[in-house]
């Protein structure tokens, strides 16, 4: 069975204490799902997902020109929209 490829840029923004951020990048993970983690605690990083996304919440994913975020529960079925079928 081939792995699920995402989007080349893959990113996903996230800070340490937030279980959705935690439930998004195991189940990432746990599909062989490449992605970029960028930390919402640093200053910086938190303002780039501000100016990319107009949001201020975690986790974000960015996967080419689609913006996600909200909670685990929400993203999951748009992921397995956006990788074309239904990932267990």
């Amino acid at each position: 069975m081939a792995t699920p490829t995402a989007p080349a840029d893959l990113i996903v923004y996230s800070t340490p204490t937030c279980p959705d951020c935690h439930a998004l990048k195991a189940w990432l993970n746990g599909r062989g799902i490449v992605f970029t983690e960028r930390d919402l605690t640093d200053p910086q990083i938190a303002e780039e997902a501000k100016a990319r996304t107009g949001v201020r919440v975690a986790p974000i994913t960015i996967a080419g020109d689609t913006i996600l975020y909200g909670t685990f529960a929400t993203q999951k079925p748009q992921l397995e929209r956006l990788f074309g079928r239904r990932l267990a």
